[in-house]
């Protein structure tokens, strides 16, 4: 019978620390999603025209729009080109918490050897190389916005660490959307 009892009480004991580890999980992305409106709040003030999307858990602000309203937007099959930086987010975007980037502007404190990542990205929404958070913040740009896509830990790379990112961490993409097609 004690083996028994014993098997019963860590299954209850492994069952509760689940349930703990889910509830600040939770928390955490509760707390970044109030600091990624906090600084959406920030950019509308600070940009003319601004606006904002919410996608399916996502945040998107276009910060300059210059396509004409009758203009296309993407599709989750289509296909964007277009220059990025992204950031680990805790409130900001900065230098300092920056990741990535194929955009030589954004890079003046990085030293690079290969220039050659420089380059403008292709991609699309619909594919599965991209973090979950992107595919769902990019649908509706259209060619020559400018926007950042922001999102909990819940859409980004999950509780694994990648390189400098933390596990769970929010992240803020600044998208130069160049063109975009649907066909």
């Amino acid at each position: 019978m004690k083996p028994l009892h014993y098997i019963l009480s860590c299954s209850i004991l492994a069952a509760v620390a689940l349930l703990s580890c889910s509830k600040e999980t939770e928390t955490l992305f509760g707390n970044q999603e109030k600091k990624i409106e906090s600084y959406v709040q920030t950019l509308l003030k600070s940009h003319e025209g601004a606006f904002v999307c919410y996608q399916d858990g996502v945040t998107r602000v276009t910060v300059k729009r210059t396509a004409a309203e009758t203009e296309d937007s993407l599709n989750t099959d289509g296909l964007a080109a277009l220059w990025y930086a992204g950031y680990t987010f805790t409130g900001s975007v900065s230098v300092s918490n920056l990741f990535t980037t194929n955009y030589t502007e954004v890079t003046n404190t990085w030293a690079v050897s290969d220039s050659s990542i420089f380059k403008i990205a292709m991609v699309r929404p619909s594919e599965g190389e991209l973090v979950d958070g992107l595919r769902r913040g990019l649908p509706g740009v259209k060619a020559g916005d400018e926007c950042y896509i922001l999102f909990s830990g819940k859409y980004g790379f999950g509780d694994r660490i990648l390189g400098t990112i933390p596990a769970n961490a929010a992240l803020a993409y600044h998208i130069w959307v160049q063109s975009i097609s649907n066909e």
